[in-house]
């Protein structure tokens, strides 16, 4: 499967962006899916996690309250939508598919990043 990020950018603190993720070539839709990021220097980290039906998500805790995951009418897209950014939310954000149709945090295929830059 193919993964597509998309909809990074430059936002004022406070701000709000929509990250997409769209999957081509074998279907997500049996699958979870998730958000990761990655700053310059660290590991890549998990933001949130959407389950095969959209019935199940799950959150870091510092994105808890502020960032919202969700599956598009297409099960193979998948949307973040990031609310009241903070400068420490900029990163290299990551789409991917999970093994499993519930989140396991074992990623089965990654999708190129979208920056995310959040000035003060």
């Amino acid at each position: 499967v193919q993964l597509q990020a998309s909809g990074g950018g430059l936002v004022q603190s406070g701000g709000s962006l929509r990250l997409s993720c769209a999957a081509s070539g074998r279907t997500a839709s049996n699958n979870a899916m998730a958000w990761y990021r990655q700053t310059p220097g660290k590991e890549r980290e998990f933001v949130a996690a959407i389950g095969w039906n959209g019935g199940s998500t799950t959150y870091a805790e510092a994105v808890k309250g502020r960032f919202t995951i969700s599956r598009g009418y297409a099960a193979s897209t998948m949307y973040l939508q990031m609310d009241n950014l903070k400068p420490e939310d900029t990163a290299v954000y990551y789409c991917a598919v999970d093994r499993r149709a519930m989140y396991s945090n074992s990623p089965r295929s990654w999708g190129r990043g979208t920056q995310v830059t959040v000035s003060s």
